[in-house]
Protein backbone atom coordinates (compact mmCIF):
# COMPACT_ATOMS: atom_id res chain seq x y z
CA UNK A 1 0.00 0.00 0.00
CA UNK A 2 1.62 3.87 -1.24
CA UNK A 3 -0.99 5.76 0.23
CA UNK A 4 -2.69 6.51 3.47
CA UNK A 5 -6.19 4.41 4.10
CA UNK A 6 -8.94 5.14 6.17
CA UNK A 7 -10.47 2.37 8.38
CA UNK A 8 -12.53 2.11 11.38
CA UNK A 9 -13.02 -0.25 14.55
CA UNK A 10 -16.24 -0.68 16.22
CA UNK A 11 -16.49 -1.58 20.40
CA UNK A 12 -20.16 -2.88 20.89
CA UNK A 13 -21.09 -4.18 24.26
CA UNK A 14 -23.15 -6.77 25.64
CA UNK A 15 -25.37 -6.10 28.48
CA UNK A 16 -22.82 -7.87 30.48
CA UNK A 17 -20.17 -5.08 29.69
CA UNK A 18 -18.34 -7.13 27.59
CA UNK A 19 -16.91 -6.52 23.54
CA UNK A 20 -17.20 -8.27 21.29
CA UNK A 21 -13.89 -9.09 19.03
CA UNK A 22 -13.32 -11.88 16.56
CA UNK A 23 -10.55 -13.52 15.45
CA UNK A 24 -8.95 -13.67 12.17
CA UNK A 25 -7.67 -17.02 10.11
CA UNK A 26 -4.12 -17.16 10.39
CA UNK A 27 -3.60 -17.96 6.89
CA UNK A 28 -2.32 -14.75 5.49
CA UNK A 29 -4.40 -14.81 2.43
CA UNK A 30 -7.46 -15.98 4.19
CA UNK A 31 -7.36 -13.16 6.57
CA UNK A 32 -7.22 -10.49 3.65
CA UNK A 33 -5.77 -7.52 5.84
CA UNK A 34 -3.13 -4.59 4.30
CA UNK A 35 -1.41 -4.51 7.89
CA UNK A 36 -1.51 -8.33 7.87
CA UNK A 37 -3.10 -8.83 11.10
CA UNK A 38 -3.97 -12.52 10.30
CA UNK A 39 -4.30 -14.67 13.72
CA UNK A 40 -5.09 -12.15 16.24
CA UNK A 41 -7.86 -10.63 17.47
CA UNK A 42 -9.87 -7.36 16.56
CA UNK A 43 -12.79 -5.18 17.17
CA UNK A 44 -15.30 -5.49 13.79
CA UNK A 45 -13.13 -3.11 10.83
CA UNK A 46 -12.69 -2.32 7.99
CA UNK A 47 -11.63 -0.06 5.43
CA UNK A 48 -13.71 3.11 4.58
CA UNK A 49 -15.04 3.23 1.19
CA UNK A 50 -15.31 6.43 -0.95
CA UNK A 51 -18.10 8.26 -0.06
CA UNK A 52 -19.02 6.56 3.30
CA UNK A 53 -18.94 8.47 5.93
CA UNK A 54 -17.37 6.95 9.35
CA UNK A 55 -20.21 5.90 11.01
CA UNK A 56 -21.98 4.17 7.81
CA UNK A 57 -18.48 2.30 7.51
CA UNK A 58 -19.15 0.54 11.08
CA UNK A 59 -22.69 0.13 10.13
CA UNK A 60 -21.70 -1.53 7.19
CA UNK A 61 -18.57 -3.53 8.43
CA UNK A 62 -20.82 -4.66 11.61
CA UNK A 63 -23.05 -6.67 9.57
CA UNK A 64 -20.94 -7.66 7.37
CA UNK A 65 -18.72 -9.19 9.69
CA UNK A 66 -20.95 -10.44 12.63
CA UNK A 67 -24.83 -9.91 11.02
CA UNK A 68 -25.25 -7.07 13.70
CA UNK A 69 -27.12 -4.09 13.39
CA UNK A 70 -25.78 -1.00 15.04
CA UNK A 71 -27.45 2.10 16.24
CA UNK A 72 -26.66 5.19 17.94
CA UNK A 73 -22.68 4.78 16.52
CA UNK A 74 -20.33 7.61 17.27
CA UNK A 75 -16.56 8.56 16.91
CA UNK A 76 -14.88 8.04 20.06
CA UNK A 77 -10.79 8.34 18.72
CA UNK A 78 -8.51 8.38 15.92
CA UNK A 79 -5.14 7.02 15.23
CA UNK A 80 -2.38 6.97 13.01
CA UNK A 81 -1.54 2.54 12.74
CA UNK A 82 1.54 2.21 10.11
CA UNK A 83 3.51 -1.03 10.32
CA UNK A 84 5.99 -1.97 7.77
CA UNK A 85 2.57 -3.61 5.08
CA UNK A 86 0.44 -0.33 5.62
CA UNK A 87 -0.81 2.75 7.12
CA UNK A 88 -4.07 3.70 8.62
CA UNK A 89 -6.24 6.63 9.68
CA UNK A 90 -8.01 4.60 11.99
CA UNK A 91 -11.25 5.90 13.85
CA UNK A 92 -12.44 4.39 16.98
CA UNK A 93 -16.75 4.17 17.21
CA UNK A 94 -18.51 2.93 19.60
CA UNK A 95 -22.12 1.71 18.93
CA UNK A 96 -24.60 2.38 22.14
CA UNK A 97 -26.97 -0.31 20.94
CA UNK A 98 -27.74 -3.36 18.80
CA UNK A 99 -29.84 -5.74 17.61
CA UNK A 100 -29.93 -9.38 15.58
CA UNK A 101 -27.95 -12.50 16.08
CA UNK A 102 -24.16 -13.58 15.44
CA UNK A 103 -23.52 -14.89 12.25
CA UNK A 104 -19.96 -15.10 11.08
CA UNK A 105 -19.74 -14.70 7.21
CA UNK A 106 -19.59 -17.19 4.36
CA UNK A 107 -15.78 -16.34 3.89
CA UNK A 108 -12.88 -17.77 5.92
CA UNK A 109 -11.35 -14.40 6.89
CA UNK A 110 -12.69 -14.37 10.49
CA UNK A 111 -12.95 -17.50 11.83
CA UNK A 112 -14.15 -17.12 15.89
CA UNK A 113 -16.02 -14.68 17.78
CA UNK A 114 -16.19 -13.98 21.54
CA UNK A 115 -16.87 -11.40 24.18
CA UNK A 116 -14.28 -9.90 26.30
CA UNK A 117 -13.77 -8.02 29.32
CA UNK A 118 -11.98 -5.06 27.95
CA UNK A 119 -9.64 -4.95 30.95
CA UNK A 120 -8.71 -8.97 29.84
CA UNK A 121 -8.49 -8.48 26.39
CA UNK A 122 -6.47 -12.13 24.72
CA UNK A 123 -2.60 -11.39 24.32
CA UNK A 124 -2.80 -11.84 20.36
CA UNK A 125 -5.10 -8.74 20.33
CA UNK A 126 -4.00 -6.49 17.49
CA UNK A 127 -2.16 -3.33 17.76
CA UNK A 128 -4.66 -1.02 16.05
CA UNK A 129 -7.55 -3.00 18.55
CA UNK A 130 -5.17 -2.23 21.42
CA UNK A 131 -4.99 0.83 20.76
CA UNK A 132 -8.67 2.16 20.31
CA UNK A 133 -9.41 0.34 23.57
CA UNK A 134 -6.78 2.19 25.79
CA UNK A 135 -7.98 5.20 24.35
CA UNK A 136 -11.80 4.32 25.16
CA UNK A 137 -10.71 3.42 28.54
CA UNK A 138 -8.56 6.77 28.97
CA UNK A 139 -11.05 8.66 27.53
CA UNK A 140 -8.29 10.02 24.94
CA UNK A 141 -9.58 11.53 21.74
CA UNK A 142 -5.91 11.42 19.73
CA UNK A 143 -2.44 11.36 21.34
CA UNK A 144 -0.42 11.69 18.34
Amino acid sequence: MEKMGIGIGIIIKNQENKILMLLRNEDAKKADSDMRLEGTWTLPSGKVKFGETIEEAGIRKTKQECNLDVNKIKVICVQNDVNEYAQFATFGLIAEDYTGKIKLPETEELVKYDWFDINKIPENTCIPTKKILEKYINNEFYNG
